[in-house]
């Protein structure tokens, strides 16, 4: 858990967050399409954001060699700039395909890189948002997955694999990813196995917040917790185009029709 929250000041304006843009799939042609859609929401949102949070797997790969980033994606790294030059702050998080984040985006657009959930205090409010994935219950394969993914060793030996076929490599596993292949239920509700809402709950016994933001799981969705705690998930922009902003007294999630 978090122990030192974030604080932002509104000052009338709001906060934005989205994850799961998944840039790169399923292949180039619709990547660029849903690639201008994010840049069109983007330029929707600038006057009223207050700060911008892109909750993780906003690439379906993604992998940062001393020397090397993966090719593309200049439009959005071009907007995302354009945002940093008019002082708006914005917090990129980890998920599982762009786990390999280290400095780059730090270093030259001065973007801080979060792998693991934050806290947030907004308005008196108390927020935690992270990417979601390897949390709660279940899911025990990728969590060893994980382990091994980010494990300094394996990212040494997988540094020493020619860019080119390494990431040849990273992509063949992604088209296996869950947004490409639309498994295991992300178009509907799962209930008690709802594993991030899970461990929401749990959390909330330990400590309260009043919101939990979190991508990963493919569908949007708002689920209380208890009557004064609300657990959302941001979905995904594949198929679904959907974020959530923060006025400082509601947080709501909206779909982008751009």
């Amino acid at each position: 858990m978090p122990t030192d929250p974030h604080n932002f000041s509104l000052n009338g304006k709001k906060l934005f967050f989205a994850s799961d843009f998944h840039l790169g799939a399923p292949d180039r042609s619709e990547s660029k399409i849903r690639e201008q859609k994010i840049i069109r929401w983007l330029d929707e949102i600038q006057q009223e954001a207050a700060a911008i949070f892109l909750v993780g797997d906003i690439f379906d790969f993604w992998f940062e060699y001393r020397e090397v980033i993966p090719k593309g994606f200049i439009p959005f790294i071009s907007k995302i700039h354009e945002l940093r030059t008019k002082q708006i702050p914005i917090l990129f998080f980890t998920g599982n395909h762009d786990l390999w984040m280290k400095d780059y985006f730090t270093q030259e657009l001065d973007i801080p890189i979060y792998h693991h959930p934050i806290e947030l205090m907004v308005e008196n409010k108390r927020i935690l948002v992270g990417h979601g994935d390897g949390l709660g219950p279940g899911d025990s394969m990728y969590k060893v997955l994980k382990k091994v993914f980010t494990n300094p060793l394996a990212q040494w030996v997988f540094r020493w694999v020619h860019p080119d076929l390494g990431i040849r490599l990273a992509k063949a596993w992604s088209g296996k990813s869950r947004i490409t292949n639309l498994k295991k239920g992300e178009d509907h509700f799962l209930g008690e196995d709802e594993w991030l809402w899970q461990y929401c709950k749990e959390l909330e016994e330990k400590k309260h917040h009043d919101y939990y933001i979190f991508g990963h799981r493919h569908l949007p969705l708002q689920i209380p917790i208890h009557p004064h705690s609300v657990y959302f998930n941001l979905g995904e922009w594949v198929n679904q185009c959907t974020f959530l902003e923060f006025d400082g007294k509601q947080a709501k999630l909206k779909p982008f029709r751009g």
